[in-house]
């Protein structure tokens, strides 16, 4: 079997390193959905796809 070693993690983050990379993920996330939704509108205003 294998050891997950001393903080219990199986990334092997701290749990302070963990939450610092969730922060940085959801924002990155919650930035490529902004950016993938302006793209949507602006394709829909240029070349409505029907309803």
């Amino acid at each position: 079997m294998s050891q997950q070693g001393s903080s219990g993690s199986m990334s092997g983050l701290s749990e302070q390193e963990a939450k610092e990379f969730h922060k940085v993920f959801v924002a990155s996330f919650l930035g490529f959905t902004a950016v993938a939704a302006v793209a949507h509108l602006l394709a829909w205003i240029w070349r409505p796809w029907g309803i």
